[in-house]
Parts: structure tokens; C-alpha cells; sequence
């Protein structure tokens, strides 16, 4: 699946549509300003994967700072199985100059 941009997420969430957001930032960062999202860190994401299974039909969007940990975090789930997986271009830096709080 191709990536997704802020303001797809952004609408997308706003009509209610059924999406599963993971933060793949560390939990500091989380701490500092989120979007909502599930927080499971990049490196703790293996650990998961059966937590995740059930959702698996669902679209998955992950997140970080920029956009490199997500990517990381898209191809690890694509080599799992997981098949509906986006990455949120730009990362929560673009969300926050996207939309400003």
C-alpha cells in the first residue's frame, strides 16, 4: 500500500474510519505530543506481533518523528504478514505543522 499524508490520516480518523495508528516512537516522545495512536516502540514491536494478529485485516497506520522509524516499523509488519500497512508521511513533525495545537 502506498503511504498516507496528514491530511488523508486526518480526515480519514475525523469520519470515523476504522484504522489502527501505532507510535513507534519512544514513550517520552509520546509523552511530549501524540496523535492518539497505540504507543508500541520500534524495538518492542517483534513482541507484539501476536497482540497485532487479530487486527490484521484492519488498515495499520505507523508513525514516528519523520518518517524513518516508521518505514522500519511498515516493512517489518508487510515481512509478517500484514499486508494493509501505511506510513505517515512525515511523521508527527508534519502533523504538528499541519495542524498546530
Amino acid at each position: 500500500m502506498q503511504d498516507i499524508s496528514v491530511e488523508e490520516l486526518k480526515s480519514r480518523r475525523d469520519k470515523g474510519e476504522n484504522l489502527v495508528v501505532i507510535d513507534v516512537r519512544e514513550p517520552y516522545e509520546h509523552e511530549e505530543y501524540n496523535i492518539g495512536g497505540k504507543l508500541i516502540p520500534l524495538g518492542s514491536l517483534p513482541s507484539m506481533l501476536d497482540e497485532l494478529e487479530e487486527l490484521k485485516d484492519i488498515e495499520f497506520v505507523v508513525h514516528c518523528k519523520s518518517g524513518a522509524r516508521s518505514a522500519s516499523a511498515k516493512a517489518f509488519l508487510q515481512s509478517a504478514g500484514f499486508s494493509k500497512v501505511r506510513n505517515l508521511i512525515g511523521g508527527i513533525l508534519e502533523w504538528q505543522a499541519k495542524f498546530p495545537s
